[in-house]
């Protein structure tokens, strides 16, 4: 119960990292609001005025915001010839644009908070990626978003320092078993292999295959390792402004 008493808002909780850092912040005793475009909280993240409803309303319900997990994310993979100006945008919108707004809204409650509790510390998250931290072949939209986010988390901590808020990126590899990368239609796998991501791969359980070899752990990425990431982020009060790698070694930082 590390987080009793503590009020938390997971965007894109409703599967996924999302659902399982929800799940971790929740049996760690923090009462958790789930935004999603499907279930719980329904907000469009990419929309300012539904992102100020959704802090606003969890200051109405709980009467206060103590973390905020930016985890909502899209991606769109393609090289330069296949990828649409549209889909490019899309991506844009949803993992950079929609982080400075929901970092701007968690911020402004958490520092009215602050006015009347000084000794409270208050955390936002950001979601990131492997992708964010080494460039992605044929996924230039999606690596690039997440790099600009890092860019984000960077500034916003030096800018939120002053006001107790600390402000850190969890950058997960692959979670092979999630929708993402496993749906049958859609998923990673069968958009890399139609985009030719892997040499040689003729099915989307060889591109599986060629992902999983990349880690010296021999394994993906579970929402459990991203969850413990984050309880570090917020244990931690000596961190702010770094983007911690949970890749099971495949990114290591130099």
């Amino acid at each position: 119960m590390r987080l009793k008493g503590k009020v938390a808002v997971v965007t894109g909780g409703a599967q996924g990292f999302g659902a399982g850092i929800a799940a971790c912040l929740a049996e760690e005793g923090a009462a958790v609001a789930v935004a999603d475009l499907k279930a719980g909280i329904i907000t469009d993240v990419t929309k300012e005025q539904e992102v100020e409803r959704l802090c606003d309303t969890v200051m109405e319900q709980y009467g206060r915001l103590d973390i905020f997990i930016a985890n909502a994310g899209i991606l769109k993979a393609g090289g330069l010839e296949e990828m649409t100006a549209e889909d490019f945008e899309l991506v844009t919108k949803v993992n950079y644009h929609a982080f400075f707004l929901c970092a701007k809204a968690a911020s402004r409650v958490m520092k009215q908070q602050r006015e009347t509790h000084p000794g409270r510390t208050y955390d936002i998250i950001q979601i990131n990626s492997k992708s964010g931290l080494e460039g992605s072949n044929k996924n230039f939209a999606y690596a690039g978003s997440k790099f600009g986010a890092i860019g984000l988390v960077q500034s916003f901590a030096l800018e939120l320092a002053e006001c107790g808020i600390k402000v850190n990126a969890v950058c997960p590899g692959n979670y092979y078993e999630g929708s993402l990368w496993a749906d049958p239609d859609n998923g990673l796998f069968v958009q890399y292999l139609r985009a030719g991501k892997v040499p040689g791969a003729k099915t989307a359980a060889d591109v599986k295959a060629f992902y999983e070899a990349k880690t010296p752990i021999k394994r993906g990425c579970l929402p459990i390792d991203a969850a413990r990431a984050v309880m570090y982020c917020v244990e931690q009060q000596y961190e702010t402004g770094q983007a911690i790698p949970v890749t099971g070694g495949q990114v290591m930082l130099r």
